[in-house]
């Protein structure tokens, strides 16, 4: 449901480059981890559309957020997982802890190979007092620039996001100012639990950027 460089981006995605500044000659930005499950992609018998992937360069504003950490032996077990943490686990620390979610749900990916290695959660509208459950904690988010990749199209193909905001750093010789994650904005499946057409779901990749 919420479901990760290589080379230069060499087909035909239709991707935007929004800029508010021109390139400063500058650092080259540290490498980033890319969420990319290769096997996956080499097995599709039919290649699939090309995403639509529209960039600009905003300021992300600050956030806490509640977040659960856990791991995945493949893409497919990301969505599973995730799914629990989403709905029951945060779900209920939000309940108990008296809060009030305030965003969509996000994600950080910290490996870009099995075993994924990731951490998942909500924007609340504060910190919640008292002891967390094992694996959760709160993330505080300060308000930063930021190059936000809005992608449209299946969740596998999320690294070529990921690629063009790569270049797009190496290009406004921009230095990375944290880990990037991802923000759901929409979601895989309708109201009844049928997958929805996946280039008219929404994700947002950021990255953070001095």
């Amino acid at each position: 449901m919420y479901i990760k460089l290589l080379s230069v981006l060499g087909m035909a995605s239709i991707i935007l480059f929004t800029s508010c500044s021109e390139p400063e000659p500058t650092q080259t930005p540290p490498p980033v981890v890319y969420k990319k499950d290769t096997a996956t992609i080499q097995q599709q018998a039919v290649k699939p559309q090309a995403p639509v992937i529209n960039i600009v360069d905003t300021i992300r504003p600050a956030a806490i957020v509640l977040v659960m950490k856990d791991s995945a032996s493949s893409s497919e077990t990301i969505g599973v997982k995730m799914h629990s943490i989403y709905s029951e686990v945060l779900m209920k620390i939000i309940k108990d802890k008296k809060l009030t979610i305030s965003g969509p749900r996000m994600a950080w990916y910290k490996t870009s190979s099995p075993p994924f290695f990731f951490e998942a959660g909500y924007p609340v509208d504060k910190k919640p007092a008292g002891k967390l459950p094992k694996n959760c904690f709160i993330k505080e988010l300060k308000t930063d620039s930021a190059l936000v990749a809005h992608y449209y199209g299946p969740y596998d193909l999320t690294y070529q996001a990921y690629e063009a905001l790569k270049e797009w750093m190496s290009d406004y010789k921009k230095k990375s100012s944290g880990a990037p994650y991802e923000i759901y904005i929409g979601s895989m499946y309708d109201d009844k639990g049928k997958p929805v057409n996946p280039y008219r779901v929404q994700t947002d990749i950021i990255f953070p950027h001095k």
